[in-house]
């Protein structure tokens, strides 16, 4: 699935529902995740994952055009940790 209209469209066909409600379902989740994870929380999803906030502090890097010194400010991302029984599936051929 390359983009978000193939997904909803994948998605409303395995579960038997109109593409409205796949992308109003999938929108609803995604915005719980964010909000969920912005607030500090975690949101596990039994053998798939967990979703969480990773934060990387400030530190030094360097321009890879000129070779000087910059500093990087601190950032925030989603993080997925992915469940075993997910991982096991991933690598069965």
């Amino acid at each position: 699935m390359a983009n978000k209209a193939e997904t909803i469209k994948a998605v409303a066909a395995q579960a038997g529902v109109t593409a409205g409600d796949a992308e109003r379902t999938l929108s609803a989740f995604f915005d719980l995740v964010a909000a969920e994870v912005k607030a500090g929380g975690k949101i596990t999803w039994p053998g798939f994952g967990a979703f969480s906030m990773s934060e990387r502090g400030a530190r030094m890097g360097r321009n890879p055009q000129t070779g000087e010194s910059i500093e990087i400010g601190p950032s925030r991302s989603l993080k997925l940790a992915t469940a075993a029984a997910m991982k096991k599936q991933l690598m069965e051929g």
